[in-house]
């Protein structure tokens, strides 16, 4: 898992850097860029919710990279802050939850029970992946474990729309999802014992 979390801060820093230094010289906030990210995954959910599933996973991918890069420009312009931290966790909770708002939409206008639960579960247990390490952190412990934290979802969501699998997409997301829940579980109960 070590090496895993260091392959996509590495992967992360590779992505961002060039954008990062550009937008350093400009003037522009890693909070605008956070509700700017924010603002297109509402778009992504929008259009996922009329059957736009393509364009939906192209704007997904498209906001996902702003949420790479507000954090990088916040530590690169020396403008990292505890409200921006808030602000940037709560509107990633926020941008996956609204995408899959959007996706059980679809699935209940077109009649698929199993999308809409699958919808549902994924939304359920991406929040729970997520809460656990938040309170972790509260309790002093270290919970960064977990095979598939938030870039995995959205990749494999974004995958999905562009393919036309959702469904297939939200079933690999809610498994793993519930995994990396029960992982994380493990390793808080480990640090605890």
């Amino acid at each position: 898992m070590v090496k895993l979390a260091r392959f996509r801060k590495t992967a992360e820093k590779y992505c961002t850097d060039p954008v990062v230094n550009l937008l350093a010289k400009t003037g522009v906030t890693p909070n605008a860029l956070t509700w700017f990210g924010f603002l297109i995954a509402v778009g992504a959910a929008v259009l996922a919710a009329m059957g736009y599933m393509l364009a939906a996973g192209l704007v997904l991918l498209f906001g996902s990279y702003f949420d790479m890069l507000d954090g990088s420009l916040a530590r690169k312009t020396g403008k990292v802050s505890r409200f921006g931290e808030v602000l940037d966790s709560t509107l990633d909770r926020l941008s996956e939850g609204v995408l899959l708002i959007g996706l059980l939409y679809w699935f209940s206008v077109v009649g698929s029970t199993l999308g809409v639960v699958l919808a549902g579960f994924t939304l359920l247990s991406s929040l729970v992946v997520s809460y656990i390490r938040a309170k972790a952190e509260i309790m002093k412990l270290e919970c960064t474990e977990g095979l598939f934290t938030r870039p995995e979802r959205v990749i494999v969501l974004a995958i999905g729309l562009l393919i036309n699998q959702v469904v297939i997409a939200l079933a690999v997301v809610a498994a793993f999802s519930a995994f990396t829940v029960g992982q994380r579980l493990y390793h808080v109960w480990r640090q605890l014992k």
